[in-house]
């Protein structure tokens, strides 16, 4: 004896709600196997050590004079530029100096 389309449709339904799993009669994409999946983010972050800013360890304890290097490297380079003249020009401190108030429309 054969089962009706009906009667298999309502056994699929009700499998879905004993086992907890979402109807999807026309098996249409829901995405729902990315949806259960566990998230890898936090895993990830467990996985990579936290990164020493050395800036941060400055500020946070000025009584050990910490250096950073690189940043000293930089500002040496943007000294070195401005007097090259190659650094970022200067800024307006008035209305009358700024170079957009010169420009003509």
């Amino acid at each position: 004896m054969a089962a009706l389309p009906s009667q298999l449709k309502a056994l699929t339904r009700l499998r879905c709600a004993v086992f907890q799993t979402s109807y999807n009669p026309t098996s249409m994409r829901t995405g729902a196997k990315y949806l259960r999946a566990r998230l890898r983010g936090p895993s990830m972050l467990k996985y990579y050590p936290p990164v020493i800013n050395i800036a941060q360890l400055a500020r946070k304890y000025p009584e050990l004079e910490l250096v950073d290097e690189d940043e000293e490297q930089r500002l040496q380079d943007i000294e070195d530029r401005k007097k090259r003249g190659k650094g970022a020009p200067k800024k307006a401190k008035t209305e009358a100096d700024s170079r957009r108030t010169q420009r003509k429309r």
